[in-house]
C-alpha cells in the first residue's frame, strides 16, 4: 500500500491534525456554551443582590452642587460613573450619568434603606418614624408589626369589595339590561345596601391612609409614603452576607410567586411561568398521539411508493419552515376560521364580541403542536424503524394482530425514541416567540387560564409567556441595569424550565430503555 503524504504530512500526522482540530472545535463549543450559561447567571443573580447606598456629593455642570442617595455602578474602563438615585424631585428612582471628576465624595448610607413598594418602585430614603392614627409617632422597629395592622385593614377593604359591591354590582347591571325603573323597590333596596358598603369602604380607606411612613433624603427633604404601598423595608447598606442572602432568596420568592410590574422591569414572573408550563403541557398532549400516530402510519401501512417518499420528505422539511409561518397560519385557520366557527356555533349569543375567534392559549398550544409535529413524526418513526423483525415475527407467529403487535410489542421497543421526539418538542416549544405572539401571548394578562371560576381551565384566554417576557424587557432596559438584570433573571429561569422539563422527559426514557430493551 502506497504511504501518500499530503501537504507533506503522512498518515499518522493527518490522523492527528484531524483529532486536534475536532477536539479544538468541541472546545469551542463548550467555552461559548459555558460563557452563555456563566453570562446569563451572573447577570440574572444580580437582580436578587441587594446593592448599597451610599451618600453621593457632586457637581453639576454649572457648578452647583447635588447630595442624593444612589446606587454605584461604574466600570474601571469607562470616565462615566452611573448613579441610580432617589430625590424630592425623583424619589422613586431615576438614573443618570457623570464624569469621575464631578463626583466629590461616596460615603456608605448606613441610615439608609430601601423601601419596596408593592407597585414594583422602589424608593432609597432615610426613615425617620410612622405615622399612626390616634398614637404617637412609632420608631421604625414597629414596622413589621403596623404593616400587619395596614393588611388588616386592606383584607377587610377587599373583603366588602368581592363579597358584597361586586355582586350588587352585578345584580345593578342585570337591571340596566332588563329596563328596570329607578325607584323600582328591588333597585332602590340595593342601592341602599351599595351606598351602605361603599360609606364602610371609604371608612376603612381613610384610617388606611393614616398609616404613613416619613422618610427624607440626602440633602433633608421629608417624603411621605403610604403604609398600604410598602412590600418590603431593607436597610441594604448594612446587612451583613447571612443577611443579604436572607435578602436575595425572598427577592427569589417574590420574583416566583409575584406579577410582573412597571412594564415589566420589575416585579414577579409567575403568569408568564405559569402559562409557559401549561403551554407547553397541553402541547405536549395534543402533538404526541398525532406524532405518533402519523409515525405508526408511514412506518407499518404506508406502502413504499413514491406518495410515501414525498410525505417524507415534506415532513422533514417542515421542521425547517420558519416558526412565524406557523404563527400566521394559527391565526388565520386555528383563530379566524376554526375560532369563528366555535363561535357561530356554540356562542352565537356573545357575537360580535369574540369568545372563541381570538387568540387564546388553545390556539398557542395547537400551533406550537402543528411546529413541533414533524419533529415528533421523524423521531418515533426513527425509534419504530430500530424495533427488530425477529420480535414482530415472533408475536405474528403467537397469533398476535398487526395492531396488537403494534400496541404491545413495537410501541413498548420504540418508546424510547418516542420521548426522545417529545424532549426535543417541548426545548423548542418552550423557547418560540415570534407564533406565540400572533396567537395567544401577550406582555401582561390580567387573569390567569386557570382560575376558580367554572370551567376552570379557560381555553380561550391570552396567557404571558417567559420568551415573550423577556423579549418585552429587552425594549425597557435599555439603559437600566436593574431592569436588564431582570430580563436575564427571567432568561435564566427559561432555562431552568427547559432543563427540567427535559429531566422528567430523560428519565422517563431512560426507564422505558431499561424496562424494555434490558430485561
Amino acid at each position: 500500500m502506497v504511504n501518500r503524504d499530503i501537504f507533506g504530512l503522512n498518515a499518522v500526522q493527518r490522523q492527528s491534525l484531524v483529532i486536534s482540530l475536532t477536539a479544538f472545535f468541541t472546545s469551542l463549543l463548550l467555552i461559548a456554551l459555558v460563557s452563555v450559561l456563566i453570562l446569563i447567571s451572573f447577570r440574572g443573580t444580580a437582580y436578587f443582590w441587594p446593592e448599597p447606598i451610599y451618600k453621593v456629593t457632586g457637581t453639576l455642570p454649572d457648578g452647583s452642587r447635588f447630595s442624593v442617595l444612589a446606587n454605584i455602578f461604574e466600570d474601571a474602563s469607562e470616565e462615566d460613573i452611573t448613579l441610580k438615585y432617589s430625590d424630592v424631585n425623583h424619589p422613586f428612582g431615576f438614573q443618570k450619568q457623570i464624569d469621575r471628576e464631578q463626583l466629590l465624595s461616596a460615603n456608605l448610607a448606613l441610615d439608609s434603606a430601601e423601601i419596596k413598594l408593592l407597585d414594583g418602585r422602589r424608593v432609597m430614603a432615610i426613615p425617620e418614624h410612622i405615622v399612626v392614627p390616634s398614637k404617637p409617632p412609632q420608631p421604625l422597629d414597629n414596622i413589621g408589626a403596623v404593616l400587619q395592622d395596614v393588611a388588616l385593614i386592606t383584607a377587610q377593604i377587599e373583603d366588602l369589595n368581592t363579597e358584597h359591591l361586586a355582586p350588587i354590582h352585578e345584580a345593578l347591571s342585570q337591571f340596566d339590561k332588563r329596563d328596570v325603573v329607578e325607584d323600582a323597590p328591588a333597585r332602590e333596596k340595593l342601592v341602599a345596601a351599595f351606598n351602605e358598603y361603599q360609606k364602610r369602604v371609604e371608612a376603612l380607606e381613610s384610617t388606611r391612609a393614616q398609616y404613613r411612613l416619613l422618610v427624607s433624603f440626602a440633602d433633608g427633604s421629608p417624603f411621605i409614603i403610604p403604609i398600604s404601598s410598602i412590600q418590603d423595608v431593607d436597610f441594604v447598606s448594612r446587612l451583613t452576607t447571612f443577611e443579604k442572602w436572607q435578602v436575595v432568596f425572598s427577592e427569589i420568592g417574590v420574583f416566583l410567586s409575584d406579577s410582573p410590574k412597571q412594564a415589566n422591569t420589575s416585579g414577579g414572573v409567575f403568569p408568564a411561568l405559569f402559562g409557559t408550563v401549561l403551554m407547553v403541557f397541553l402541547m405536549t398532549i395534543i402533538v404526541t398521539p398525532f406524532g405518533v400516530l402519523a409515525a405508526i402510519y408511514l412506518s407499518e401501512y404506508a406502502p413504499n411508493t413514491a406518495l410515501t417518499t414525498i410525505i417524507r420528505v415534506s415532513v422533514s422539511n417542515m421542521a425547517g419552515v420558519p416558526s412565524i409561518v406557523y404563527g400566521v397560519f394559527g391565526l388565520g385557520f386555528f383563530v379566524y376560521t376554526l375560532g369563528g366557527s366555535i363561535d357561530e356555533l356554540l356562542f352565537s349569543d356573545t357575537l360580535p364580541a369574540p369568545t372563541m375567534g381570538s387568540p387564546g392559549v388553545f390556539w398557542a398550544a395547537l400551533t406550537m403542536a402543528v411546529l413541533t409535529l414533524p419533529v415528533v413524526i421523524v423521531a418515533t418513526e426513527e425509534g419504530l424503524r430500530r424495533v427488530p423483525d425477529g420480535l414482530k415475527a415472533g408475536s405474528y407467529a403467537l397469533g398476535a394482530t398487526k395492531i396488537e403487535t403494534i400496541i404491545r410489542t413495537v410501541l413498548p421497543i420504540a418508546s424510547p425514541g418516542i420521548m426522545t421526539g417529545v424532549i426535543l418538542a417541548i426545548a423548542r416549544a418552550a423557547g418560540e416567540v415570534a407564533p406565540l405572539m400572533l396567537v395567544g401571548a401577550v406582555k401582561f394578562a390580567p387573569t390567569l387560564p386557570i382560575d376558580g371560576e367554572f370551567p376552570y381551565l379557560h381555553l380561550d384566554r391570552q396567557f404571558m409567556h417567559l420568551g415573550v417576557l423577556i423579549y418585552d424587557g429587552a425594549f425597557h432596559s435599555q439603559t437600566d441595569g436593574k431592569s436588564a438584570s431582570m430580563m436575564f433573571a427571567a432568561c435564566l429561569l427559561l432555562l431552568i424550565v427547559v432543563f427540567v422539563l427535559n429531566i422528567l422527559a430523560v428519565l422517563l426514557r431512560a426507564r422505558l430503555r431499561k424496562r424494555y430493551l434490558k430485561g
